[in-house]
């Protein structure tokens, strides 16, 4: 890849990163009940799933992806039974609780919600039909070699998490701004119906 190109791909996966949908969805709702430190870990699972899939668009196994559509749907399924999990309890969660989040997740709490994101951007086996098409607008896929899978990969983790750690700093701008005990139960429930929407959405979509 040239400079140029580089650059190129590095701005258009950015913007793909903040694109709505499921994840980003999941990273506001995280990000306002618990801060932006608290998303992470959820970012970085989003990431390398979607790096996974570039490698393997890299590598022509996109058609493997399809046929494995039913393992696709059923982490899809699960995926999204998490995220609505999670927005009831973040629905229902004391303003207590919502301030003892300051201090930090635990390792086990940190790797849950990795595998959180993971299976976020798992579950759509779209996306490496999206590099397939993607990628050779930046690339020639036909004399790729492992620097250049590498160098690609490089920029579009760095483009996804700055754009992912984007969104969930700006989302909890709001929370800062919301002190008092009821504010911050409204802010709870605005959260969890997020996340709860955010499931439905990753269940319900073809």
């Amino acid at each position: 890849m040239t400079v140029e190109s580089s650059l190129t791909f590095f701005v258009a996966i950015f913007i793909f990163s903040i694109t709505p949908g499921p994840g980003v969805f999941a990273i506001i709702a995280r990000s306002m009940t618990q801060g932006a430190k608290a998303s992470v870990s959820l970012s970085a699972g989003m990431a390398v799933s979607d790096i996974l899939y570039l490698i393997m668009a890299c590598y022509g196994l996109a058609v493997i992806a399809q046929t494995m559509e039913g393992v696709f749907l059923a982490i899809r399924y699960l995926g999204a039974a998490y995220l609505i999990y999670l927005g009831w309890k973040m629905w229902t969660a004391s303003v207590s609780n919502s301030a003892e989040s300051d201090l930090g997740g635990t390792p086990k709490k940190e790797v849950a919600s990795f595998v959180q994101g993971f299976m976020i951007s798992a579950s759509n086996p779209k996306v490496i039909l999206f590099y397939v098409a993607f990628l050779p607008t930046f690339m020639d896929l036909t004399v790729l070699t492992s620097w250049d899978i590498a160098w690609a990969s490089m920029l579009a983790f760095a483009a996804l998490m700055m754009g992912l750690t984007l969104i969930a700093v700006s989302a909890s701008q709001a929370r800062r701004m919301m002190k008092s005990p009821n504010a911050m139960s409204s802010l709870n429930r605005v959260a969890g119906g997020v996340m709860i929407s955010a499931g439905g959405f990753l269940a319900l979509r073809s």
